[in-house]
């Protein structure tokens, strides 16, 4: 390049730099140009660039996020617009939005019962036709469903998987937990009572509905549970398994061997704050608490008597049904209350548990003694209770 005569030879210099950068300039845009692979990023935009990286992962991070949730919307496409709740399958969105219409298309032929899952029906009438698939190999006994033979197996293992971490006892379920938090999250919508589990408040509703699918073949009387049908054919069997080792006599029931064990042991665990008096059971120590408290919540329908407790009102109640449920083998007299007809059997056995201290005249039950003429007497009780005046 010439030089320009009367210029200053610095600023012929700084032409030719500007002249030299725009050379180089376009340089760079040819060879960007010409290849997509190489690129000559100026010094003064790659430090904006690494200035801006944080910014950049954040955007990059977001879409993909974006792109996720797209994918996920296109694998379920069912949304609930209550829960928002999604699914892949219509049929799982139809299923669920029962829970939330309260719908039970599904119905029980025999009795009526709704569901809003086929599978729950199929379940359901299992209890109809006694059908139990799933069979213990250990002890032969037999269930409807899967899970529960699942759960008995633990018995046999002594498997327990789930351990509180508040008091390190073990269990083969995980419900124990809400024992400590008290949480109860099923709440009854009549009487707005809560539950831990599912099945109890659909237990607790029979209360409401008066629904009891379970019928004795022999008296006919209906139960709301199966158990409790269990349980009461052991009265018409005579079947009492459970016995106790200190003096041999029989239950029906487990829990009521165990209550019976404490008349031994002596155990009195729950105290009554008022007068101290000590119960082995707690709903004894509830039911005692109502003399305290002069409460009486269970009314008759009929004549409007009310009792403290629940099943003297049962009791009560067959005053007016006439129902006599109790019969006995040898005359076939039907009694009202079990206790009524142990009392009769004895006339049969000829057996005579209570006697007087004074006479030893032998009596049957307590009534038959405060009728003896040789007054007073004590009475004298066969067995480890003490003498009662």
């Amino acid at each position: 390049m010439l030089p320009i005569w009367g210029l200053p030879c610095k600023a012929m210099i700084k032409v030719e730099e500007k002249e030299v950068y725009c050379s180089q300039a376009e340089e760079q845009i040819g060879l960007k140009q010409e290849t997509d692979t190489c690129m000559v990023v100026p010094v003064d935009e790659q430090t904006d660039h690494t200035e801006s990286e944080p910014n950049r992962n954040q955007v990059i991070f977001q879409e993909a996020a974006e792109a996720e949730n797209q994918n996920q919307e296109r694998r379920k496409p069912f949304s609930c617009d209550i829960c928002k709740k999604c699914f892949a399958f219509k049929s799982a969105f139809d299923a669920h939005m029962r829970t939330h219409t309260g719908e039970k298309p599904f119905t029980c032929v025999n009795c009526g019962k709704g569901f809003s899952h086929k599978g729950n029906l199929t379940k359901h009438m299992m209890i109809h036709t006694g059908e139990k698939p799933f069979s213990c190999v250990n002890c032969g006994k037999s269930f409807s469903q899967k899970g529960n033979l699942t759960q008995h197996m633990m018995n046999h293992t002594g498997e327990k998987p789930f351990s509180c971490v508040n008091c390190g006892k073990g269990f083969s379920h995980k419900q124990h937990m809400m024992i400590h938090t008290g949480e109860k999250p099923f709440s009854c919508v009549n009487c707005g009572k809560g539950f831990s589990h599912k099945q109890v408040l659909t237990r607790h509703m029979m209360i409401h509905t008066g629904e009891k699918p379970f019928s004795c073949v022999n008296c006919g009387k209906s139960f709301s549970q199966k158990q409790h049908l269990t349980q009461h054919m052991m009265i018409h069997t005579g079947e009492k398994p459970f016995s106790c080792v200190n003096c041999g006599k029989g239950f029906s029931r487990k829990l009521s061997l165990t209550e019976h064990m404490m008349i031994h042991t002596g155990e009195k665990r729950f105290s009554c704050v008022n007068c101290g008096k000590g119960f082995s059971q707690k709903q004894y120590l509830t039911q005692h608490m109502m003399i305290h408290t002069g409460e009486k919540p269970f009314s008759c329908v009929k004549c409007g008597k009310c009792f403290s407790h629940k099943r003297i009102l049962t009791r009560h109640m067959k005053i007016h049904t006439g129902e006599k449920p109790f019969s006995c083998v040898k005359c076939g007299k039907s009694f009202g209350q079990k206790r009524i007809l142990t009392q009769h059997m004895m006339i049969h056995t000829g057996e005579k548990p209570l006697s007087c201290v004074n006479c030893g005249k032998g009596f049957s039950h307590k009534q038959s003694l405060s009728k003896a003429p040789n007054l007073p007497c004590l009475l004298l009780v066969k067995g480890p209770m003490a003498p009662i005046v």
